[in-house]
């Protein structure tokens, strides 16, 4: 499920000319993980849906007049173990102020502007599904700040997965002009902007019927969970390009993909990929391919089996997103139909912690037969060439340290994909005796990209080197045959000892440009 994505006539990227993605459009129901990565990187500007607005403002009002006739959390009652103390009226345009500025306490490192930008931008339309009862005019200047480019400073650690409170009443306090706000970086540019926008949105004048409605939300570690799925998801498409050249370096078979293995053992997502793999090599063209051997280590014989679940769990995870992206989840939820407040636990993550340890776990098998096939590109046994790829100076070592460097990288990949969704607090006097922690497994898979980049990386330089050695080339009309000749124009051809931390470095990088090779076999 997507937002409208809407194009803006002629505007164009004055670098290339290119036509501009356009807008999307936030209406709190339809808006997917590919438009908060959108909204992130400033590639498309947001605008929120009319009838969306119409929501707010009828919550917005059904909010005030609700908690001016009755008790509601956190508007006239005061928050977590603090729910039963009752705020009286007089103080009550200052109590949203002061419940941001005790709220406020995010420790540890800065977040990058990416990080925060998804955020502004999951909060913007979860508001526009209407339940939150917060002013209207914060939609707009969030809004107004991810078209600038503008974003607060918010502090990494503050959430255990039952709400982003402390990221958010940053956020809050930034919107009422009592927190730093940062420019965009240098650089920035929105479609149809020529460069940063003004900056920080006007300050709000945010009270009692705003701050707990801004708050209540789990913003950040979804905006940390689309960024992070979004990357990881082309990176394991480029593992099975990477893979593919790995199978022509040691004249692997096709024998695992053929489509007869996969019809008789119906994994849809197994099957997929093993399609994938005869398209990418083009052993689509020839059914029955001849056997270079009886059988091929797990690393290629095995890769549908561990490629396909880790397909399945991105796709449980980006629907577990795209529910909270659009969900209208704040407690209490204001509900301008029946004229209710409803005070429930919407906001608890457990769904969604789950479905990120899920995933990482799945990376981690995919990572892991990465460093297998490496071990066999090593093994004169499968390649026919000298033991790890070395040149034919005595006792070359060539790419033997590739293992080890893989392997260390593979060993944070294990670490991060220990589960989140085993953590547990008694927080506010025990009122909050249960905690999700999907934010520790939002930053967790976050941090599973680059080690993963490293270990895939490492295969490609000594795919490419045992091709080179091999001197095979296959059709440049394959995606495989595109893929050699991409990471052929980037990768270091000396294959004399030397430092291959550049190599690996840029092959890391070239992945990216790999997924749209892999994105292309899939049409």
């Amino acid at each position: 499920m997507s937002s409208r994505i809407v194009d803006v006539p002629g505007a164009a990227d004055s670098d290339s000319g290119a036509l501009t993605p356009g807008l999307v459009v936030l209406d709190g129901y339809g808006t997917g993980v590919a438009d908060i990565v959108r909204l992130a990187d400033g590639v498309a500007r947001p605008v929120p849906g009319t009838e969306a607005m119409k929501r707010v403002e009828e919550s917005w009002d059904a909010a005030r007049r609700i908690a001016a006739t009755g008790r509601v959390y956190g508007r006239s009652t005061g928050v977590g173990a603090n729910r039963n103390e009752d705020v009286p009226t007089e103080a009550a345009a200052g109590h949203g102020l002061r419940l941001l500025r005790s709220h406020a306490g995010s420790i540890g490192a800065e977040l990058p502007a990416r990080q925060v930008r998804a955020m502004l931008a999951v909060r913007a339309n979860q508001l526009l599904a209407g339940g939150a009862g917060l002013r209207p005019t914060v939609v707009t200047a969030l809004c107004e700040a991810l078209e600038a480019g503008a974003y607060p400073v918010v502090n990494e650690f503050g959430s255990v997965g039952t709400g982003d409170i402390a990221a958010l009443a940053q956020v809050g306090l930034a919107l009422a002009g009592e927190h730093p706000w940062r420019e965009a970086e240098p650089g920035w540019r929105t479609p149809g902007a020529g460069g940063p926008g003004a900056g920080a949105p006007e300050a709000q004048p945010l009270d009692n019927n705003d701050a707990l409605a801004l708050i209540s939300s789990n913003a950040l570690t979804l905006g940390q969970s689309a960024l992070a799925l979004h990357e990881l998801r082309g990176l394991v498409g480029a593992t099975q390009v990477v893979a593919a050249l790995s199978l022509l370096a040691v004249d692997g078979s096709h024998e695992a993909y053929a489509a007869p293995v996969h019809a008789a053992r119906r994994h849809p997502a197994t099957a997929e990929v093993a399609r994938r793999m005869r398209e990418l090599t083009g052993a689509a063209d020839h059914p029955t391919p001849p056997l270079g051997r009886i059988q091929d280590p797990y690393g290629f014989r095995c890769l549908p089996q561990i490629h396909g679940p880790a397909l399945d769990a991105a796709d449980a995870l980006e629907e577990v997103l795209t529910v909270e992206i659009n969900a209208a989840a704040e407690n209490p939820l204001i509900c301008a139909e029946d004229m209710a407040a409803y005070h429930h636990g919407g906001f608890y993550q457990a769904g969604l912690a789950l479905a990120l340890d899920h995933f990482r776990l799945s990376l981690t098998q995919v990572a892991r037969l990465s460093t297998s096939r490496l071990s066999t590109l090593n093994e004169p046994a499968y390649t026919r060439l000298r033991p790890f790829l070395a040149d034919h100076e005595p006792a070359s070592s060539g790419v033997m340290i590739l293992e080890y460097a893989a392997g260390a990288a593979l060993g944070d990949l294990r670490a991060f994909s220990a589960p989140a969704s085993l953590g547990h607090a008694v927080l506010s006097r025990g009122v909050e005796e249960q905690a999700s922690f999907a934010s520790l497994a939002a930053r967790q898979t976050l941090r599973t990209c680059d080690a993963y980049r490293l270990v895939v990386g490492c295969e490609l330089v000594a795919a490419v080197r045992a091709l080179r050695q091999r001197e095979l080339r296959p059709d440049p009309e394959l995606p495989v045959g595109r893929a050699l000749e991409l990471a052929e124009s980037v990768l270091d051809a000396d294959q004399t000892d030397r430092p291959l931390t550049d190599d690996v470095t840029a092959a890391a990088v070239l992945l990216d440009r790999f997924t749209d090779i892999w994105r292309g076999s899939t049409a």
